[in-house]
């Protein structure tokens, strides 16, 4: 009894693609007017069947009828305050530093 699988060899990983919003919105599109599977707008556009599954998730998302997620423009205000909270946190540990250094030099 052989319970090893066959393998097929594992292909060279692609390298990541962007794409603008006009064509994800161009796809999502595609996918709800209901014509097409999900799958079958990936393999047609020669994409990740997952990354298309994302995309429309994000569009129900804008459009408020998705599954609570944040939205695109949550999203990007959430990227802004951690890249400032970010430096805010640099901030403080660089006066924190200059402040030991002073306390060194005065005693």
């Amino acid at each position: 009894m052989d319970t090893m699988e066959h393998k097929k060899p594992r292909e060279k990983p692609r390298a990541r693609r962007s794409f603008t919003p006009e064509f994800k919105a161009e796809i999502v599109e595609l996918c709800q007017r209901g014509g097409r599977s999900i799958g079958q707008v990936a393999r047609d556009f020669d994409l990740t069947e997952t990354a298309v599954r994302e995309w429309v998730r994000q569009a129900e998302r804008d459009a408020g009828t998705g599954d609570g997620g944040l939205t695109s423009a949550e999203r990007q205000e959430l990227s802004v305050l951690r890249r400032e909270h970010r430096r805010l946190r640099e901030d403080v540990e660089i006066r924190k530093r200059a402040t030991a250094c002073f306390a060194k030099g005065t005693r």
